[in-house]
């Protein structure tokens, strides 16, 4: 390590303080050298580990050990409560306009002795520094992280998510050099100033956002932190970055469709990238029943290809779209470098051979987070860490580069099929919930700005902190990393999906369909059946309105391949263990839920058409009604 200045490039007033008084100070600028700063060698213990911790009055604090494996780095948190982002993490330090928690509110104090207090802590220590850009390049940010070099593993993490710029390309720019985001991260503050809890602060400065991370998991900064910087970019310029996968699907008849999937945390983005999982036979497996122990599956001799474009984050950013294109359709690119991918519905060999052979001889070193790796060892991502003895943690994950991707997607697409997933509970008439849902429902454009304003978190969420119960993560499912308020978000929405009226929009279950246990099979049969059909549009003949008008119109029947799909999948209330009356009460449970959630929205800035889709929602429109409200 060094304390020399690398770059020659001027950076802001506050970074250079901590730069120029640093204990040392190390310039990165290749993911290679943080591998090696993750694991420092006079440091590892004789089982092969290093332990990242940090003096807390005096008293050493353990936070992750970390060790090498054959396929990358493997870092696991002592504490299960960091093995998952806390909802409640984020704060907004600035006196501009947010709907969110700020941090004078939460902590009864200004920020700014904190922040000092941060760039102090930070001059007592050896740092690693790098660049990279929040977003794409010239589309996005342009930012620095400042980070004890001790945390070189989840440095790794966000120069993997977010691309490390080479030194020499920063070198050359000179003066002509301007970061308009930077991250700060002082990981003791979590336990000297923030009893125990994960705390991220945003302070939108003129010019330049910072990000104070005080805490080592990934999730609340380097990921859906710098999400929230986009955000805040995209609301000043009319823009936005969706929470989504995107892949292009091409069926074996060569017929490519784009689906963009959009959804809560857990809602299934990931999977809609991801290979159907078979069963040993080659079988899919349609869903159990929970009640009767009845299984049914579909056969599908060939699956569609996939061409994945993007997993979690993408830019809609208006200079992607053909101005001479006569499709009103969504044009989108991907806003990361890798993918933080969760692995906990991957429990045993064999479940997904596609991302298991991806993971086990990867081109580059991969990081591992709440996998049980030995050091030396090959890391499997079916081998979750355990929260406690018997309890695997639900959150185990692996940053994956996505240039490793096979046929993955480096050009903007123009999106087909806007799919949004929800994590359904099991539903009967005995014990009704809002799992009335279908394979698959089409939604007219207004309507599908509803279900983004609500964006229901669901049933039994892997990813973060369990609040039990259904909460709504709002807003385009975004809502938890953005900054500002909510209102300005759902304009940008409303006039991106009106405007994009030539899109097929349709809603997708995960986890259950009535009483039959499904796992993500309804939105691989929703995928593989509609891509095969193509993007054209459903005749009314076709459809059938939904029994929930919430839930659009409803395809009167399903067959792929050959073989139909039962008409229990498709409507709910044919179910025996969940009829009529089951599903009507499942349908009130969720009207209430989005008439709760909707009625935030009726702020006096809110476009006037949006006041009216949400005003016929209240008032139970019918399903025409909202076709009526889908033009501008």
């Amino acid at each position: 390590m060094s304390n020399v200045f690398r770059p020659n490039v001027s950076l802001s007033h506050s970074a250079e303080s901590v730069l120029s008084k640093a204990k040392s100070v190390a310039f990165v600028g290749s993911v290679e050298e943080l591998v090696a700063l993750a694991l420092p060698q006079d440091q590892i213990d004789e089982q092969g580990y290093y332990t990242v911790g940090y003096d807390v009055k005096g008293e050493f604090i353990p936070e992750v050990k970390v060790c090498r494996v054959k396929n990358g780095i493997s870092a696991n948190y002592i504490d299960p409560y960091m093995r998952r982002r806390d909802p409640h993490c984020m704060l907004i330090a600035d006196a501009g306009a947010t709907d969110k928690p700020t941090f004078k509110g939460r902590f009864n104090r200004d920020f700014e002795d904190t922040r000092q207090e941060t760039f102090a802590w930070l001059k007592t220590q050896d740092l690693a520094c790098f660049f990279f850009n929040a977003g794409r390049a010239g589309k996005g940010l342009t930012s620095l992280a400042i980070c004890p070099a001790n945390a070189g593993f989840f440095a790794l993490g966000l120069a993997m998510l977010q691309g490390i710029i080479p030194l020499e390309e920063i070198e050359n720019q000179g003066d002509a050099y301007n970061h308009t985001g930077i991250i700060y991260i002082a990981p003791p503050f979590r336990h000297t100033h923030f009893d125990g809890q994960q705390v991220v602060v945003h302070n939108r400065r003129d010019g330049l956002h910072e990000l104070y991370s005080y805490n080592l998991y990934p999730g609340p900064s380097a990921k859906k932190g710098v999400y929230g910087m986009l955000l805040a970019l995209g609301e000043k310029q009319d823009w936005t970055t969706a929470h989504c996968s995107t892949v292009q699907v091409i069926t074996p008849y060569d017929n490519t469709v784009t689906i963009m999937h959009e959804g809560a945390s857990g809602g299934g983005k990931s999977e809609m990238i991801e290979q159907i999982h078979r069963q040993p036979d080659g079988r899919l497996k349609l869903g159990k029943n929970l009640l009767t122990g009845e299984q049914r599956y579909i056969t599908l001799p060939r699956g569609c290809e996939l061409r994945p474009v993007t997993d979690d984050m993408a830019l809609c950013h208006p200079d992607f779209q053909d101005p001479k294109s006569r499709e009103r359709k969504l044009t989108v690119t991907d806003a990361e470098s890798a993918w933080f991918l969760r692995v906990n519905h991957i429990t045993s060999y064999g479940v997904d051979p596609h991302l298991e052979k991806l993971t086990i001889h990867p081109p580059s070193p991969l990081l591992f987070l709440n996998i049980d790796a030995a050091p030396g060892s090959t890391a499997l991502i079916w081998d979750h860490i355990q929260d406690e003895p018997g309890l695997p943690c639900p959150n185990p994950r692996v940053v994956f580069p996505r240039r490793h991707y096979p046929g993955i997607v480096n050009e903007p697409v123009t999106v087909d099929i806007r799919s949004f997933g929800v994590r359904c509970p099991p539903c009967t008439k005995e014990h009704p919930t809002y799992g009335i849902f279908g394979v698959f429902h089409i939604l007219p454009p207004s309507l599908a700005w509803l279900w983004r304003l609500v964006s229901p978190r669901g049933y039994a969420n892997p990813s973060i902190v369990d609040e039990g119960g259904m909460t709504s993560e709002g807003v385009g499912s975004y809502w938890p990393f953005a900054t500002g308020r909510r209102v300005d978000q759902a304009n940008i929405l409303l006039h991106q999906i009106l405007d994009t009226g030539d899109t097929m929009f349709i809603l997708c279950p995960n986890q259950h369909i009535g009483c039959w246990e499904t796992g993500f099979a309804p939105q691989w049969i929703a995928r593989e059946y509609l891509a095969r059909r193509g993007a054209n549009k459903f005749t009314p003949e076709s459809m059938i309105e939904s029994r929930c008008p919430l839930l659009g119109m409803s395809p009167r029947n399903i067959q792929i391949e050959g073989q139909t799909i039962g008409h229990w999948f498709l409507h709910v209330e044919t179910q025996p263990e969940v009829g009529e009356e089951g599903y009507d009460a499942g349908a009130l449970i969720l009207t209430e839920f989005f008439h709760s959630q909707v009625r935030k929205f009726l702020d006096a800035d809110l476009e006037p058409k949006g006041r009216e889709i949400i005003e016929a929602c209240l008032a139970s429109a019918n399903v025409q009604q909202y076709e009526e409200l889908s033009v501008l």
